[in-house]
Parts: structure tokens; C-alpha cells; sequence
């Protein structure tokens, strides 16, 4: 989860920072094809779940990690 949560962070901030300049990933082309407030949602929604995940992953993680070590 850790790895998925950090690109989908990596994917969101990367296509707001563009966005801003009038470009985009082209894998991420489809997100203004309902409006730029759509579009920022979608943004802001990869960014929130990208980071939640990346979150609950590291806890995972050391969760499982021996102790003491």
C-alpha cells in the first residue's frame, strides 16, 4: 500500500503543479474532461488517498518490523 499510496501522491501534487502551468501527465489527461473544479477535486482526491495509504502502509510496516533491533 505504502508504494501505491506514494504514487498517487507523486501523480496528484505532480498534475496540480502542472496543471498550474497549462500542462498535464498524459496519463492524467482525462481529469478536466468535467470542468477545471472537477479536475482540481480529482487532484486534490489523489493526493489525500496517495497519502493516506503511503500513512497507513508505513504503520503497517512498522508494525511488522522486528522490535529491538
Amino acid at each position: 500500500m505504502k508504494s501505491i499510496g506514494g504514487w498517487l501522491f507523486i501523480f496528484g501534487a505532480g498534475s496540480f503543479l502542472l496543471n498550474m502551468f497549462g500542462m498535464e501527465f498524459m496519463l492524467l489527461s482525462w481529469i478536466d474532461n468535467w470542468g477545471p473544479t472537477a479536475g482540481l477535486g480529482i487532484r486534490v482526491g489523489l493526493i489525500v488517498v496517495g497519502a493516506a495509504l503511503w500513512l497507513i502502509g508505513r504503520k503497517q510496516e512498522a508494525a511488522s518490523a522486528p522490535a529491538g533491533g
